[in-house]
């Protein structure tokens, strides 16, 4: 039985959902693997010295400021902070040396950006030979030192081609690049219905034909869906508010015309898409991956508010014609009439997505598990093109 360790952690809701998705993958095809889902920060901080002194986990600023969509200057913070991970390389290479070899992986899986450097080299460092994987859950790295570190023993799972050419030109040789047909998602999203959409819609008090939108801003929700809501009056809603208890409160007593249902956090995220036939929210990697498999054009928005790691994902919507790109949801009513207007036009786009990266990547580990991590023969890195720099 291969000891595997997968590490996540709770800043935004995607990297725990990888997570537990490539586990159920594992679980599923009978893997001889002992899977173990580890946070990053009980592993760096596993006192917790930074919970002890401020009284929140080192996740929850960030989730807040989502929730309440205060995300303006998150690409000039987002290089303060890995400037601070820069600064305690040191502390936390001794600490994940500690837990390597305590815990004697033979295989570790990261599911996070900026941490990447200082978990590849502390693994080399405590089990040479162990290999080491990043799977990135954006469509797109945010370079430098975000998901792709150049030089580090480092195999690097890629969700689209433009990820792929971002990882060569980091300087990663074609055996430790693996490409996938998609971002990773959890496999309820890949199971037959198991009720009529029409009976499900009416049960919920949703007309059965009427073109319903999906709103959906992550595991936090946000409070753009108040405006956004506030804005459709007439347009039959299904609002995902996460954990945000305080934002479903707000959205049930507004006045509207037109019938919504309103949901806290649930499991069958899945089961919510089906019932929709657009996605609005904001361009987050999972969001939009899980709208698509559903079948759903999105509606997104891309300006100063939207996280740096997430803007080349609004690039990927224009070019692939998945949806539309605003401004700002000021514009969400005339966006919703030409959405629904040209429905057909999105749904033949989206019936030749096949995304079966959780079922590709099983197999991608075992290969890499079955051959074992050894020297690379470097590339210098080339200068990426300027559509894959991500600096605007």
């Amino acid at each position: 039985m291969k000891t595997v360790q997968l590490i996540y952690f709770d800043a935004g809701g995607g990297h725990r959902a990888a997570a537990q998705a490539l586990t159920a993958a594992a679980l599923a095809e009978q893997r001889p693997w002992s899977v173990q889902q580890l946070n990053l920060f009980d592993l760096i901080d596993p006192k917790g010295r930074f919970r002890k002194l401020t009284g929140v986990p080192p996740e929850a600023y960030y989730n807040q400021r989502l929730a309440r969509g205060w995300t303006l200057g998150l690409a000039q913070e987002l290089r303060l902070l890995q400037g601070l991970i820069r600064l305690g390389h040191d502390t936390m290479h001794r600490q994940l040396q500690r837990h390597w070899l305590a815990s004697e992986p033979e295989l570790v899986v990261s599911l996070v950006p900026n941490f990447n450097r200082v978990l590849c080299q502390s693994l080399a460092a405590a089990l040479p030979g162990v290999p080491y994987v990043t799977v990135m859950t954006d469509l797109a790295d945010h370079p430098p030192h975000f998901w792709i570190e150049p030089g580090q023993r480092q195999h690097i799972v890629c969700g689209t081609p433009a990820a792929v050419a971002q990882a060569r030109a980091a300087g990663h040789r074609e055996g430790q690049i693996h490409a996938t047909s998609g971002m990773v998602l959890r496999p309820s999203f890949y199971r037959p219905a198991s009720e009529d959409r029409a009976a499900a819609r009416l049960a919920l008090g949703l007309p059965p034909e009427a073109a319903t939108g999906v709103v959906m801003f992550g595991g936090q929700g946000s409070r753009q869906m108040l405006r956004i809501a506030e804005l459709l009056p007439d347009t039959p809603l299904i609002l995902l508010c996460g954990h945000n208890r305080a934002l479903a409160r707000a959205l049930r007593a507004l006045p509207a015309s037109a019938p919504r249902v309103v949901v806290e956090h649930t499991e069958d995220v899945a089961g919510c898409m089906r019932l929709g036939d657009f996605f609005i929210g904001k361009p987050g990697p999972g969001s939009l991956s899980e709208a698509w498999l559903s079948g759903l054009p999105v509606i997104v928005t891309r300006n100063a508010w939207t996280m740096p790691q997430e803007r080349y994902n609004t690039d990927h919507v224009r070019e692939q014609g998945l949806g539309l790109v605003l401004k700002s949801f000021r514009a969400i009513g005339p966006a919703v009439a030409e959405m629904v207007t040209r429905l057909p036009e999105f749904r033949q786009r989206l019936s030749g997505h096949d995304n079966r990266a959780v079922f590709e990547l099983p197999a991608i580990l075992a290969a890499i598990l079955e051959a074992g991590e050894t020297a690379p023969a470097w590339l210098p890195p080339r200068p990426l093109p300027a559509e894959l720099t991500l600096a605007s």
